[in-house]
């Protein structure tokens, strides 16, 4: 075992908790929602001050993991986005293409995953109910409330398995 494999994980999810979506909730507000529109803006999202630094604090201590509800096919914009934020290289889990499961069970399943070989310090995210299904399963957890809560994005992770 490394020295990087000792290290416990801090999981960060991206919308909402480090990249803020308000420009693009437009998106979402159509009907029928414009998925694609709405993934192929996140390039442009602004970074969010409070998520970052604690991304940044975090990895002096920790590995960094990203956990995110995108789907795979924004991969490339992703890690792009992470990297001209300046933020530590770390695995990116994301959501398979046809993958419409509510986030909260996604990402419960990962955070498992993760937390069979490491210690996790902590989740960062968000979305209420993954963050109330984490702390149920034991995990310790930060609730990102830096930015304002979105109806429509809610809907779209609980109901529609989007993000």
């Amino acid at each position: 075992m490394t020295d990087s494999d000792k290290r416990p994980l801090a999981v960060f999810d991206l919308d909402n908790t480090l990249a803020d979506t308000a420009h693009r909730q437009r998106f979402l507000e159509r009907r029928p929602r414009d998925w694609d529109a709405f993934f192929a803006a996140a390039p442009e999202d602004p970074p969010i001050p409070e998520g970052i630094a604690l991304v940044l604090v975090s990895a002096e201590e920790c590995e960094i993991v990203y956990l995110t509800g995108r789907p795979e096919r924004c991969r490339r914009d992703t890690l792009a986005w992470l990297a001209a934020q300046g933020l530590p290289e770390g695995r990116v889990h994301m959501r398979r293409n046809d993958d419409r499961r509510p986030a909260r069970r996604t990402k419960l399943e990962i955070l498992q995953r993760l937390g069979r070989t490491r210690e996790i310090r902590f989740l960062v995210d968000d979305d209420e109910l993954v963050c109330a299904d984490a702390e149920r399963a034991g995990f310790s957890v930060v609730r990102a409330r830096w930015t304002a809560p979105s109806a429509e994005l809610k809907a779209a992770q609980e109901r529609e398995g989007r993000t």
